[in-house]
């Protein structure tokens, strides 16, 4: 399959993507087969997620689906990745596989967030080490190569905020995997065109076992993926953002002009709500990480909508902005963040009124009224 395709105006060769679809559709299939007997371990050993005045859900429901997720994924990375010595690759794979761990002790224990902030902080540092890490800004804001203390401090900054953006944005049943699944495609995508095809197929993985998972988590959740899936998803999309940036610096012809401003819209919606969120909190002398339902899916629960209707709607705004940041790719960079952070303001505004449109829904199903 030699031929190129031109999607958006990119040219793809689908040859790039045999092993990636590979690795996409077993990882598919495995998460589906393994989801049924975690369920099956977690209520006998009673491992439920309980309600709390942080969470939406009214009933204890099975936890750990990270575990499937993370074993699709990493089984079938064994079977189509093509390992090698490099040292990014070894410490980018040693770093999952430590968060994984972190992940299901925090599901266990409820581990204090500065023990994990601290544990993402180094594991992040060290693939900043190895490679993995910011270089430059590309002209946005007048800032091309950055300094090297500067290269370390933005990845760490980058790494920890991305993975802690989308651990508290898995809130209700489908969100964090919904959004998690259409930006792990994005980054698939132009991973590929941009010939990086390793970290490609490690996007293709997640993405793969996440839809899997999802099945099983699209409200009524008999699942949920709990830290040990929200950690390692936020912090592999993270890398893998780092790692796009990284590549089209280097590029004759970046793949995307303004890199660095399309990857902030692959994570524009969980990182904009966590910002807002915690100014709020610090804005009324509270802890950013005290508990309270005002993340922007609370806003559309808090109304009485489901959270099928919320997570639809949050997870197609997500695509919109995804398509719009492309489609502002020739725009200056300073424009593209403006008109960004816009229409978060503006998705906002609406969903703090959205309760006046309750009459157009249909109570049992939060649907459109007939």
């Amino acid at each position: 399959m030699n031929d190129h395709f031109h999607l958006l105006q990119a040219s793809i060769n689908f040859t790039d993507f045999k092993f990636g679809i590979l690795t996409y559709v077993m990882a598919f299939v495995l998460t589906l087969i393994f989801i049924p007997p975690v369920i099956f371990m977690v209520k006998r050993l009673k491992l439920f997620d309980k309600p709390n005045a942080r969470k939406e859900h009214s009933v204890p429901t099975p936890t750990f689906g990270g575990i499937s997720i993370f074993a699709g994924m990493m089984i079938s990375l064994v079977f189509w990745f093509k390992f090698n010595n490099h040292p990014a690759i070894i410490t980018f794979f040693l770093s999952m596989i430590l968060l994984f761990g972190v992940g299901i002790m925090d599901d266990l224990k409820d581990l204090a967030a500065r023990y994990k902030l601290v544990i993402e902080a180094g594991l992040a540092s060290l693939l900043a080490v190895a490679g993995i890490r910011i270089t430059s800004f590309g002209g946005l804001f007048g800032v091309n190569e950055l300094h090297i203390v500067a290269q370390y401090i933005i990845t760490v900054v980058t790494i920890v905020g991305i993975t802690n953006a989308f651990n508290l944005i898995d809130g209700i049943d489908g969100l964090a995997g919904g959004l998690g699944f259409m930006s792990l495609v994005t980054l698939a995508l132009f991973l590929t065109i941009s010939k990086d095809l390793n970290y490609a197929m490690i996007a293709f993985a997640l993405a793969g076992a996440l839809l899997g998972f999802l099945y099983f988590n699209f409200n009524p959740a008999r699942i949920f993926m709990g830290d040990t899936g929200s950690l390692v998803l936020g912090f592999i999309i993270a890398v893998l953002c780092v790692q796009l940036m990284k590549v089209n610096a280097v590029l004759p012809v970046p793949v995307v002009p303004n890199i660095y401003v399309f990857t902030l819209g692959i994570v524009m919606i969980p990182v904009f709500d966590t910002l807002r969120v915690f100014g709020v909190r610090i804005w009324k002398g509270r802890s950013p990480f005290s508990a309270d339902k005002t993340h922007i899916h609370h806003l559309i629960t808090n109304k009485g909508f489901t959270h099928t209707l919320a997570a639809r709607i949050i997870c197609v705004f997500h695509g919109f902005i995804l398509i719009l940041v492309y489609w502002m790719k020739d725009l200056k960079p300073e424009w593209q963040i403006l008109v960004l952070f816009c229409c978060m303001a503006l998705l906002i505004y609406f969903f703090n009124r959205i309760g006046a449109l309750k009459k157009y829904f249909t109570p049992e199903t939060g649907g459109l009224a007939p």
